[in-house]
């Protein structure tokens, strides 16, 4: 058998006198230099910033119309679209004398439609100036 022997040494730590009653848990204060103030209010700002510049560069594109027709309703006439008619079909019968590809933007358009695939029984609005070319 070995005997092992511990030796013990006695370490004194010194600790610093309580200055406040909330010392032992309190956390060190953040303190901001000039230039930390201005990058951080420079960071908070962008976003208002941004918000600001997407509000003006919309130009009013969120109104209701346009402002040209001061007031009075825009008219159309509407269309049924029967079994097996397309919108190249339709804009054949509505306007003759026009470009059918125009025809079936602008009524893309004014239907907010994603494509041109129509289903039997759909009202389409037709614009107004082509509704006068028959």
């Amino acid at each position: 058998m070995s005997t092992a022997m511990i030796s013990q040494r006695s370490t004194t730590v010194r600790t610093r006198p309580a200055v406040g009653p909330a010392t032992a848990a309190a956390t060190p204060k953040l303190r901001l230099t000039r230039r930390g103030r201005v990058v951080f209010t420079t960071v908070a700002a962008i976003p208002l910033l941004i918000v600001v510049a997407l509000a003006v560069l919309n130009g009013g594109q969120a109104s209701a119309g346009d402002g040209s027709t001061s007031g009075s309703p825009a008219t159309f006439q509407t269309v049924t679209i029967e079994p097996g008619e397309s919108l190249w079909q339709v804009a054949e019968e509505q306007a003759p004398n026009s470009d059918p590809r125009e025809f079936v933007q602008d009524v893309l358009t004014l239907n907010n439609l994603d494509g041109s695939a129509v289903q039997a029984g759909q009202q389409i609005a037709i614009p107004a100036q082509y509704s006068t070319s028959k």
